[in-house]
């Protein structure tokens, strides 16, 4: 049985018509809580998108999407907190699920695609997937350093315990 999504705006495609679907969410406190345990955050001080929804076709649909947010991860040497903010667009193609196998060969300029695999298109879940891979892998504090060993020497190499025995 697969969890809920944290941040679930499902669209019926039903209204979807000719003319373009426009849908402004914005996570609540509760969902921004849930999203930033996901994602491994501190917090997650904001999360708003403006989602365009298309037909392109009887089976077809175009989603576009422009989402911010403010967040605070953890630096990866201090562990001190780093405040960070994302603001991106990206664009999904859905269509039926036996198409899925033909889109394996995408080129880079085209849009990622996701089969439709019912009757609504979660477009909450679809922002949360790609703010998770617009986060910075590696947070860290302009100031962070990774402080050397007490008495390890870095200009050694490799081969410096083989240079003391060959001069032994």
């Amino acid at each position: 049985m697969a969890t809920a999504p944290e941040f679930s705006r499902l669209v019926p495609l039903a209204r979807i018509g000719r003319e373009p679907l426009q849908q402004d969410i914005e996570a609540s406190p509760q969902e921004r809580e849930a999203l930033a345990r996901r994602f491994d955050l501190l917090s997650l001080d904001r999360l708003s998108a403006a989602v365009v929804l298309r037909r392109r076709g009887p089976s077809a649909i175009l989603l576009e999407a422009r989402f911010e947010a403010a967040f605070t991860q953890e630096c990866i040497i201090s562990l001190e907190p780093v405040a960070g903010s994302v603001s991106e667009s990206f664009a999904l193609r859905y269509g039926p699920p036996e198409a899925a196998s033909r889109e394996l060969e995408l080129t880079s300029e085209e849009d990622a695609f996701e089969p439709l695999d019912g009757e609504a298109i979660d477009i909450g879940e679809a922002v949360a997937q790609e703010l998770s891979l617009a986060l910075p892998t590696a947070p860290r504090l302009p100031d962070a350093v990774i402080e050397e060993a007490a008495g390890e020497k870095t200009d050694d190499g490799p081969f410096a315990s083989l240079r003391r025995l060959v001069k032994g």
